[in-house]
């Protein structure tokens, strides 16, 4: 499975940003699609999750109310769409499939393939 993420940059606070994350190269359906961000000097962190085929989602508590997850499986693309962002926003966002089927998870290692991260800076 290859994870290829994009639409990082730079924004001001209080601004949008949508990023994309194209899936390809599965013979297995991913049970689950997750963004992830690594700020500097900080461990990488869930952001939130989508199941692939139901569509249900699971955000962190943190980012609750200004992030949006949606999917296009027709295109198999993975969206994530970024509202009131804040400075403490800026970090590498990765996108990861999940291929063990079950329920949206939160950890890391239980997501088996990454894409290469984008980087996302809000600042004035």
């Amino acid at each position: 499975v290859q994870l290829q993420a994009s639409g990082g940059g730079l924004v001001q606070p209080g601004g949008s940003l949508r990023l994309s994350c194209i899936v390809s190269g599965y013979t297995s359906t991913p049970y689950a699609l997750g963004w992830f961000r690594q700020a500097p000097g900080k461990e990488r962190e869930f952001v939130g999750g989508i199941a692939w085929t139901g569509g249900f989602t699971k955000y962190a508590d943190s980012v609750k109310g200004r992030i949006t997850i949606s999917r296009d499986t027709a295109k198999s693309t993975l969206y994530l769409q970024m509202d009131d962002l804040k400075p403490e926003d800026t970090a590498v966002y990765y996108c990861a499939a999940q291929m063990r089927w079950g329920r949206v998870e939160v950890k890391e290692y239980l997501y088996e393939h990454w894409g290469q991260g984008t980087l996302v800076t809000v600042s004035s």
